[in-house]
């Protein structure tokens, strides 16, 4: 049983606070990317370890919890660098198909966004040592 069989019949809330989308989104991303895994087996190749409904979930969990892909993977079975390449897999699956597209660069810039920037000094600094006397090594 895949990770996404497991939560697939959460409360819609619950599910959105786990994935960070809702139900209807997430299936959307599944269709998307069946279509394109289709698309991709015509070629052949290795069967996948995830299941459909588990590759979004890992880019998500990714994404979502800014886990590494070392952990995300030891979460689903894979090795860091199958879980990097499969999560790479389902971004570029998903921006190609264009329904959830990412704004350019020239579209952040021209945003217009303010920023306010707070910086925190945090250099270390040597701690000043009471000097050590005969007297307070006698009084020990």
């Amino acid at each position: 049983m895949g990770h996404y069989e497991r939560i697939k019949n959460l409360k819609e809330g619950d599910f959105k606070r786990l994935t960070g989308v809702k139900p209807g989104i997430f299936d959307k991303m599944a269709e998307i990317l069946r279509a394109a895994f289709e698309g991709k087996k015509q070629l052949g190749g290795r069967p996948n370890k995830l299941r459909i409904g588990d590759m979004p979930l890992t880019a998500l969990e990714c994404l979502r919890e800014c886990r590494t892909f070392f952990h995300v993977g030891k979460s689903h079975g894979l090795s860091g660098s199958n879980a990097y390449k499969g999560i790479k897999w389902v971004e570029d699956a998903l921006v190609r198909d264009g329904t959830f597209p990412l704004p350019g660069r020239k579209a952040l810039l021209a945003g217009g966004s303010e920023y306010e920037v707070v910086l925190v000094d945090a250099t270390e600094t040597p701690i000043e040592h009471p000097k050590k006397t005969k007297e307070s090594i006698q009084n020990r």
